[in-house]
């Protein structure tokens, strides 16, 4: 069965998936090229607001999805930050040398990555995958074929993980016991994989039978079962990031939170 969780539904679910695809690719290149930690520290409270108030999940559970993202945070801009190169030391100890100018590259990093975490982490808990494939066919004019059999995909991983635990199950019950040495490891391997491969391959030959069948790979227009549209929730996701992303360039040049304003300068 499809891996789900029990969440409230908000504005966010409501945009159409296409729309914020799109919104959100935008903004990882533009991410890409913001190099003025003031920026980019006062931009990352836009994506922090929607991924914390308005997933529609609850605070524990965003809490936990946070764990490895915060992980990440601490070991780019770390590793930056103890070990890069500059001019003003701040701390030095052994090979550790922490400068200003490192620093602030690594304060960069971190935050972009953060914002990166949180910009995708909010689009996987707000879009319905069905929806979404539904979406790029009706407004992204994606080819249906590609769209279903993605989504077939998607539908055979859990039913993959449950042919995995009846294997293991089944191994148990003969007494085949898994061994760390090198040819114990390959004997796992074989035992896994060679099952999972045939089976694999046996489901995707019945559903590309079965797609061909309905006629998927015919070019003429299709029906949809669920028909997508544009609403307002959309011109406020647009409108959201805009209105913020000036926001943030206005306070940045005004009051800035750091001296510098182009980590590439340093």
């Amino acid at each position: 069965m499809p891996i789900s969780f029990d969440h409230k539904m908000t504005w966010l679910h409501k945009i159409n998936p296409s729309v914020k695809l799109v919104v959100l690719a935008c903004l990882f290149v533009a991410v890409l090229f913001i190099h003025n930690p003031n920026v980019m520290v006062l931009f990352a409270i836009g994506p922090a607001i929607l991924f914390l108030f308005f997933t529609g999940h609850p605070f524990k559970r965003i809490l936990l999805f946070s764990i490895p993202f915060l992980l990440i945070f601490l070991s780019t801009s770390s590793s930056m930050i103890l070990f890069g190169k500059g001019e003003t030391t701040l701390f030095h100890w052994g090979l550790i040398d922490i400068t200003v100018e490192s620093l602030y590259r690594g304060m960069h990093l971190g935050f972009r990555a953060i914002i990166y975490a949180m910009l995708g982490l909010t689009f996987a808990l707000t879009t319905s995958q069905v929806l979404l494939f539904y979406s790029l066919m009706q407004q992204l004019k994606l080819n249906p074929k590609y769209a279903y059999s993605f989504m077939a995909g998607i539908r055979l991983i859990p039913i993959m993980i449950e042919e995995l635990t009846a294997i293991r199950y089944a191994r148990m019950v003969r007494g085949i016991q898994n061994t760390y040495t090198v040819s114990g490891i390959f004997s796992s391997i074989k035992g896994y994989s060679i099952p999972l491969l045939s089976q694999s391959i046996r489901r995707a030959y019945r559903i590309a039978v079965a797609m061909e069948a309905k006629r998927f790979t015919d070019s003429r227009k299709r029906t949809y079962y669920y028909q997508l549209h544009f609403s307002r929730y959309d011109l406020l996701f647009i409108a959201y990031f805009g209105l913020f992303l000036l926001l943030v360039l206005s306070i940045s040049g005004h009051y800035p939170l750091f001296p510098v304003v182009d980590v590439r300068s340093l």
